[in-house]
């Protein structure tokens, strides 16, 4: 971490605070978010698989919004 030399100690210790401080606030942020898609899980169905549809998939150049020359 390269800090300005004329920085004090007081400030680098006040930034790091901060910056702990903001990466506590985000860890919990995670962790409700976390807690909420467990809640909303449908017992019994692999959260990795929830959501595919079987069978056949549209095509990749169905999307295209130009007509492609033949």
């Amino acid at each position: 971490m390269a800090m300005n030399s004329g920085t004090t100690k007081r400030q680098r210790e006040m930034a790091r605070r901060q910056r702990q401080q903001e990466k506590a606030v985000k860890m919990q942020k995670r962790a409700e978010e976390k807690r909420q898609r467990g809640a909303n899980a449908v017992p019994g169905e692999d959260p990795d698989l929830a959501g595919i549809v079987l069978g056949p998939q549209p095509r990749a150049d169905d999307d295209l919004d130009f007509e492609v020359p033949p």
